[in-house]
């Protein structure tokens, strides 16, 4: 019996150390070496400070700023720790008023009609940093106006921010809007 139970051991006692020491610390240290922003959370710092990730959308209300798609996590919009999507189906009662609710609130800060779809969905990990064009662009009266800026420089930095798809062909073009609002601040007015 003991001589099943000694390689048993040592195979559980190997393996653990492998998978569970040896293999984790290569591939952080691979990481750290070869793309150390992008392995630490691809975090944007303005003066020392982090205001937040290239990768989590963030719950922008103010006028002054571009919003973000609506996000799903619960109970606080954006949070990292609950990413996922509603789970609320097409035929969802509730999905259908929450999107009239956002149409309707959207039409009323005066978001140029018609509304993107993007503008009242969540993504699928409900923290999406990135809207589209048409989305961004629906808002550049509004955020010129609360900022008292003239529409087109506003429109020229949406442009500006504008990524293409990766590699010209996947995804679609999209606007990151947390670098859009750093942009923004950082205009002179």
């Amino acid at each position: 019996m003991l001589n099943l139970l000694r390689p048993a051991l040592t195979l559980v006692v190997a393996m653990t150390a492998f998978t569970g020491l040896i293999y984790p610390l290569a591939v952080y240290g691979i990481a750290q070496a070869v793309m150390p922003g992008r392995a630490n959370g691809s975090l944007i710092e303005r003066n020392g400070i982090v205001v937040g990730s290239v990768l989590i959308g963030q719950n922008f209300m103010d006028h002054r700023y571009f919003w973000s798609r609506p996000s799903a996590t619960i109970p606080q919009p954006y949070n990292a720790a609950a990413s996922s999507g509603s789970n609320l189906g097409t035929t969802s009662v509730k999905l259908k008023d929450r999107v009239r609710a956002d149409v309707a609130h959207l039409i009323q800060t005066g978001i140029a009609q018609p509304v993107s779809a993007d503008a009242v969905t969540t993504s699928g990990s409900g923290l999406d940093p990135h809207v589209s064009p048409a989305f961004a662009e629906s808002q550049v009266a509004r955020v010129a106006r609360a900022r008292g800026l003239q529409p087109a420089a506003v429109a020229a930095l949406v442009a500006q921010q504008t990524e293409n798809p990766t590699f010209g062909i996947i995804g679609e073009a999209r606007v990151n809007v947390l670098e859009l609002n750093l942009a923004l601040d950082a205009l002179k007015m």
